[in-house]
Formats: structure tokens, C-alpha cells, sequence
């Protein structure tokens, strides 16, 4: 009969991995980002997104996944804080000389615009912001993210294919 495998679902299991893990995590991100608050937050979720899928986690890859998904997020969250400091640095326009019109068709279209940012998967929306809001090349984000170039540009292809269906203007 075969030996039964220790699996990231037993909950001993993962209260160990937790009890060994979460602090370690916790300081590492806190170290990397300066944030005790947000680097708790980060590793909650990063433990709680191991739970969802700990069918597909072996025990031997629980502490890298660990690593990677609250490494990510912690990245994920930067560019996010970056992109509303970005934004809320923009001059504002003097719209004086625009119609109301055209003010209304442009929130609508920024509004859609979002929506259809906030849908892209993980990996499109992270590849998307850091090459149109960062400015960074395909090859520093291929770094960045640990991922080849040919990868960056698989998902900023499919983004873009993305972005467009769902943000095109309604047939007036």
C-alpha cells in the first residue's frame, strides 16, 4: 500500500506551515516595503489564498508559494499606490470650453475604462499598468516579475485584445 503524502489541507499542516511561516513572511515583506500593517494584511491573504488552493499545493512548494503570492501582492499593491499617486498628481483640466457632452462621454469612457482594467487577470493587469502607467520596458518587467519576455508580451497582447472589446464606445 502506498505511503500517504502529508498535504497542505490537513489543518495541522497548515497551522504549522503558518506558526513556521507567517512571521517570517510578515518581516520579510515589512523589511522589502516598509509597512507592518499592509505586510500583516498581505500575508492573511497570501495563507488564505494557500487554504483555496492547497489541493494543488504540495507541501514541499507551500513555503515558495507563500513567498511568490505575498511577494506579488506586495507588488501589486505599489503599482496600485502608484498609479492613484500618479493620478491624483495629474494637472485637471479646465473644462470651460467642453461641452457637457463630451465631459459625460468622457467620464462614461474612463469609468468603462477601469472597469475593463479591474477585469483583466492578475498577471494582464500587472504586465498593462507597469508598461502604459510605469512606463517600464518588456524586458524590466519580464525582470520584475520573474517571467520571460515572450511572456510579457503574450499578456500584454491579450490585455490589449481584452481592453478593447470591453471598452468600445457604444454606438450612438
Amino acid at each position: 500500500m502506498p505511503e500517504k503524502v502529508a498535504s497542505v489541507c490537513e489543518e495541522k499542516i497548515y497551522d504549522q506551515l503558518y506558526r513556521e511561516h507567517a512571521e517570517k513572511i510578515c518581516y520579510y515583506l515589512y523589511y522589502k516595503y516598509g509597512d507592518m500593517d499592509k505586510a500583516q494584511d498581505i500575508v492573511q491573504d497570501s495563507f488564505a489564498k494557500l487554504w483555496v488552493n492547497c489541493a494543488k499545493i504540495l507541501l514541499v512548494a507551500a513555503k515558495s508559494f507563500l513567498y511568490k503570492t505575498a511577494n506579488n501582492a506586495s507588488i501589486n499593491l505599489i503599482i496600485h499606490q502608484k498609479t492613484v499617486l500618479k493620478y491624483q498628481q495629474m494637472p485637471r483640466k479646465n473644462y470651460t470650453n467642453e461641452s457637457p457632452e463630451f465631459q459625460m462621454e468622457e467620464r462614461e469612457f474612463m469609468e468603462r475604462l477601469n472597469r475593463a482594467i479591474s477585469g483583466l487577470k492578475e498577471g494582464q493587469r500587472e504586465v498593462f499598468l507597469l508598461n502604459r502607467i510605469e512606463k517600464k520596458t518588456y524586458k524590466e518587467i519580464a525582470e520584475l516579475l520573474e517571467i520571460s519576455v515572450k511572456a510579457v508580451e503574450k499578456r500584454m497582447q491579450l490585455a490589449l485584445v481584452i481592453l478593447r472589446k470591453k471598452i468600445k464606445t457604444p454606438n450612438i
